[in-house]
């Protein structure tokens, strides 16, 4: 099996994948930067993880924030605000519409928005990031299963 994290990230990738947008253009990585062609465009990943524990009887429960990064890219000559806003619309009506993940969490919320804008290069650029927050349980011995 794969730890929870993962199915997670699998199930949020699966839901923000075909949006009107953005398309088939969502990639789970941070490590090599979106082609321009493929641009507007989304990067999921995982970055950090909180774990607090419920209970005390061994093997103890856990309940965990698992915190990922929504990168979102766009390009052209203007209008990037409306562009990257079109597309965290989307975006929050998809997470909100499946906020289990798949059964796998027990609530996902949108926590921040960041955006930045660049003018080098042949076009100007625009990146945006969400920062979504998934609560999920599991026993310590067991993280590939939700509970």
């Amino acid at each position: 099996m794969a730890h929870v994290r993962k199915l997670l990230r699998d199930n949020l990738t699966t839901a923000l994948t075909g949006l009107t947008t953005t398309g088939s253009n969502v990639y789970q990585s941070r490590v090599y930067p979106i082609a321009s062609n493929k641009l507007p465009g989304l990067l999921v990943y995982s970055k950090e993880e909180e774990i607090e524990y419920n209970s005390m009887g061994l093997p103890r429960i856990q309940e965990r924030t698992a915190r990922f990064t929504l990168e979102i890219y766009v390009k052209g000559v203007s209008g990037y605000d409306d562009l990257i806003d079109q597309i965290c619309l989307e975006i929050e009506e998809a997470i909100y519409a499946n906020i289990t993940l798949g059964g796998y969490a027990s609530n996902t919320t949108v926590t921040s928005f960041d955006a930045d804008f660049s003018g080098d290069g042949d076009q100007p650029a625009g990146l945006a990031t969400l920062t979504v927050d998934v609560l999920y349980r599991v026993r310590e011995d067991n993280p590939d299963v939700a509970i």
